[in-house]
């Protein structure tokens, strides 16, 4: 018996020790050699040194159910066969390694947290205590900031005006203006034609008046440039329109009346 590697205090119980056991054997657990297991265990048992008697107690109740175990795989199967006897065995063990194994993840984390303390959060109070020993050139300039403040934000909202009150010219209606415009000068710049426009609204209203003039092909384009400029080059705001006066190349009146917004 000196070969023996294991005491039984070592252990937390039978199951601690049929775990060990099957382990060592490198077995399944759903298909444990009983026989032998049982032959390791007796072993333990009877080569264990010193024992406390209220653990010997339950490694010998084990030691029986092993050994009941052991005779009911031995003896013939009756028909039909009953369920496998090391099945409730197999159960228990699974459950103890489960447990096992959370207990000492458990620990682990003890080890690293238990010497933490966690404090509250205290609420930090606002001290609305008055003080009566301010600078008083101090409290004069935050008045006169104060007051400037509220003066310019007073100014701001009277001098809000709502878009929604203005009056929105529509597309058609600056069509015809443009044309009235171009009949009398015959050729005019995008300056010109944009230099009564008060809003930017009214400047993108009257851009889009001018692009389907040019689709329709009432306004065309003046394609003389300056000398020493390269033929295409477009010159932004400074862009010369000439009123088209030749209907053959224009589009229908009622054409116009369907495509203008």
């Amino acid at each position: 018996m000196g070969a023996l590697m294991y005491r039984l205090d070592r252990f937390e119980g039978p199951l601690d020790l049929l775990l060990s056991l099957i382990n060592k054997n490198k077995v399944n657990i759903e298909d444990i050699p009983i026989s032998l297991i049982c032959s390791q265990y007796l072993e333990y048992i009877s080569g264990a040194e010193a024992m406390n008697m209220e653990i010997a107690s339950e490694f010998l109740v084990m030691a029986s159910e092993l050994m009941l175990i052991k005779s009911r795989m031995l003896l013939p199967r009756p028909e039909p066969p009953e369920e496998d006897p090391r099945r409730e065995l197999a159960d228990a063990l699974k459950r103890y390694r489960e447990a096992k194994a959370a207990a000492q993840r458990l620990a682990e984390r003890y080890s690293i947290f238990s010497g933490r303390m966690v404090k509250d959060t205290d609420e930090i109070s606002v001290d609305k205590t008055f003080v009566a020993d301010h600078d008083p050139e101090l409290l004069r300039i935050a008045m006169r900031r104060i007051s400037a403040y509220m003066e310019a934000v007073e100014e701001a909202s009277q001098a809000f005006t709502p878009m929604l009150g203005r009056r929105v010219v529509p597309v058609g209606a600056k069509i015809e203006s443009i044309l009235e415009q171009m009949q009398k000068s015959g050729r005019s710049t995008l300056r010109e034609l944009i230099a009564n426009e008060a809003t930017r609204q009214d400047v993108i209203t009257a851009f889009i008046a001018i692009l389907e003039l040019i689709r329709i092909h009432r306004l065309l384009i003046d394609e003389d440039i300056s000398e020493g400029e390269d033929s295409g080059t477009v010159h932004g705001l400074d862009t010369v329109f000439i009123l088209n006066t030749d209907e053959s190349t224009v589009l229908s009146d009622e054409r116009i009346a369907h495509e203008v917004y």
